[in-house]
């Protein structure tokens, strides 16, 4: 059985005396939720604090983008490599903001993903519609241009050392979340997508789920067969809310 996976994605929130005030009410309470894998995705500025607090610890910490660059002159840019200076195991590729507010392409983040995997970083894979995309009956269509973009270039042997996260657009800080038949309808998709290339990784990759996932849903989503736990976006910013959706995990 795959085991459950939360991450929460703090996006550009925080603060040192906020991070603080979160991460040791997190490791307080972290302990009744082992069942689940624990992480915790801040903004780069706060990766030293988050790596001193959280050393020791379940939790686990990545950061939320990174460049598919070699360390050089691309002033602004982060490296895979300082990523793992600072003990990430984590690092999200093609959030779904990053794709619409900073024009990524699905070759883009293809390109991010093998530069992670390549320092030893496991990326988590987010794919996702638009709200006309899946009016339109095209959620199948583009979840799987979105993965097929990393299997062209990697091989899907690559996908067996990732996380992927289908967050569906529309649902992502919108209050609204799919149901758990729609969220387990895509899941089973993109599992089958894989099984069709290697049963074997399409077994053993974790699936999340992400978009407006709260403590009072948390545990309807991540009952489905194939949902494996969530990438968490508003609701990691507050322990209580965060450990409650840990608990919810298999």
């Amino acid at each position: 059985m795959r085991q459950s996976l939360v991450v929460g994605n703090w996006k550009m929130n925080g603060s040192v005396q906020k991070n603080q005030s979160l991460l040791e009410s997190l490791k307080q309470g972290i302990g009744s939720v082992q069942q689940a894998e624990v992480a915790v995705c801040p903004p780069f500025v706060y990766l030293q604090q988050v790596s001193e607090l959280l050393k020791g610890t379940v939790i686990a910490w990545g950061g939320q983008n990174l460049s598919q660059q070699a360390p050089g002159a691309f002033t602004g840019e982060v490296a895979a490599s300082m990523l793992g200076d600072f003990g990430c195991k984590y690092v999200i590729v093609g959030h779904s903001e990053r794709r619409a507010l900073y024009g990524e392409s699905d070759e883009l983040v293809a390109e991010k993903f093998a530069k992670a995997q390549s320092v030893g970083l496991i990326p988590i894979l987010c794919v996702g519609e638009l709200l006309e995309q899946r009016e339109a009956g095209e959620t199948e269509k583009v979840v799987k241009r979105q993965l097929d973009a990393v299997i062209n270039l990697q091989g899907v042997g690559a996908l067996a050392k990732s996380v992927i996260a289908y967050e569906p657009v529309w649902a992502i800080g919108t209050g609204k979340t799919a149901t758990p038949a729609q969220a387990q309808d895509v899941h089973a998709f993109i599992r089958g997508r894989i099984a069709e290339l290697d049963t074997g990784v399409a077994e053993k990759v974790q699936i999340l789920y992400g978009g407006s996932v709260k403590g009072n849903n948390a545990a309807e989503l991540f009952a489905m067969t194939d949902i494996d736990g969530g990438l968490i976006g508003g609701a990691s910013l507050k322990a209580d809310d965060f450990l409650t959706i840990c608990q919810a995990g298999k």
